[in-house]
């Protein structure tokens, strides 16, 4: 038999001369699916935890879920009268394709890859294709521009178009595929609406969780949440926290580039979101409710591990409600995603592993389809990790987490 990396090379597809918005996954993930398959691993349980869709592309379909008749019928207007504006309601910088590099990796922007079927969802389908050319049984579905949501200066804006968002993803993409799944998008900013949506859509098909968008300015250790948290962990689901860059921060405002604010804003939503969710006692108030850190990488975790212990200990009388080190909380009550995993210094990288209890509370997540995408692979690669180890990263940490079957899908979908 060939050497395994002679073979990768011989076998592989052709290289793609250039990407652009009509791209197939199917192409662009062909190396990946080649990999998995040389490398012993497309027949392990694999489980996506952060990848998303382009959801303003089927916009049109969403406003049609909008429970206000006003504004239900404001969006169908605004769509029919206009050409080349943004999606009714949106915020964010819609207008500013920074993470298309300049314009060499536009795919993940607007999603125009050609869908022959006519009988199963574009967003199915596409999803399908990811999920094979990834290898994955189960593919977490995030929307893309809505991640901008919190930040939305009329709240209740956020709440109309999540809720219809939300009521469109199960009723048309998760009722057709049992390996797509999403953590609904919670309406964080008016609370007693996140709730609601806990209660309308805890037990609907394909939904393993809730989300909360972590571009926003709320805190969210305010009284007003512990009814939402109580309802969440009551459901045995987790709640995650999706992180999101968010130039207008006064104190991201300062960065020059988008390299500096994609760097730092992912993982500043998130430091002070934890910091506050750990030193508030919310793991002591609500000991069964799990959390997720979505699309922060992992190098941001050991040092606010180390910094919040330091600080604690010559402080304890401000976070009276712990009873252990906040480290400990870290890496016991939460969970954590690897993409984008920071590889550069192999060394650190293991430490890092080693201090957040990688083999148990770490999941895989590509991120797809973004410029910056992971595949199975930065896991299975790991020097440093045994076979068990990358098996639990890859999908058995979140089948245990989720619910979800810890068999490998078998007849998973026929792909159009």
């Amino acid at each position: 038999m060939n050497d395994p990396a002679t073979s990768l090379h011989t076998l592989a597809p052709k290289p793609i001369r250039e990407i652009d918005t009509y791209s197939d996954s199917r192409d662009i993930l062909a190396h990946s699916k080649r990999e998995a398959q040389l490398k012993g691993y497309s027949d392990w349980l694999i489980c996506d935890v952060d990848a998303h869709h382009v959801e303003t592309v089927s916009w049109n379909e969403v406003v049609k879920y909008i429970e206000d008749p006003v504004l239900r019928d404001q969006a169908d207007t605004y769509h029919k009268e206009r050409t080349g504006a943004p999606p009714y309601g949106l915020n964010g910088d819609l207008g500013m394709r920074y993470q298309d590099v300049g314009g060499r990796i536009p795919h993940q922007s607007d999603r125009r890859e050609k869908v022959e079927t006519k009988t199963t969802h574009r967003d199915v389908v596409l999803t399908r294709r990811a999920m094979d050319g990834l290898s994955v049984d189960h593919m977490v579905l995030f929307p893309t521009p809505m991640l901008h949501l919190g930040l939305h200066p009329q709240p209740e804006m956020e709440v109309a178009l999540a809720q219809a968002y939300n009521m469109w993803l199960t009723d048309r993409i998760l009722s057709e595929d049992d390996g797509i799944v999403t953590l609904v998008y919670l309406p964080f900013n008016t609370p007693e609406e996140a709730c609601r949506t806990v209660e309308r859509f805890a037990n609907k098909k394909g939904v393993i969780g809730f989300c909360v968008t972590s571009a926003r300015h709320k805190p969210l250790h305010s009284n007003e949440y512990m009814k939402l948290y109580r309802m969440i962990e009551e459901t045995g689901k987790p709640i995650a926290f999706h992180a999101g860059y968010h130039w207008q921060d006064p104190s991201l405002q300062t960065l020059p580039n988008f390299l500096s604010v994609h760097a730092l804003g992912f993982v500043w939503c998130s430091m002070v979101m934890l910091t506050n969710w750990i030193l508030s006692g919310i793991p002591e108030k609500f000991p069964k409710l799990k959390s997720i850190w979505v699309e922060s990488g992992v190098a941001w975790i050991p040092a606010l591990m180390q910094r919040l212990d330091d600080q604690y200990l010559m402080r304890q009388s401000e976070a009276p409600l712990l009873k252990r080190m906040p480290s400990d909380y870290m890496r016991e009550n939460c969970w954590y995603t690897c993409q984008p995993m920071e590889k550069s210094n192999m060394k650190a990288l293991e430490l890092s592993f080693e201090m957040i209890k990688a083999d148990t509370q770490l999941l895989y997540a590509s991120d797809w389809p973004h410029f910056d995408f992971d595949t199975p692979g930065v896991i299975h690669d790991l020097p440093f990790l045994d076979e068990t180890a990358k098996r639990n990263i890859l999908g058995l940490n979140a089948a245990r987490l989720f619910g979800l079957p810890t068999e490998k899908r078998q007849n998973k979908f026929i792909l159009d």
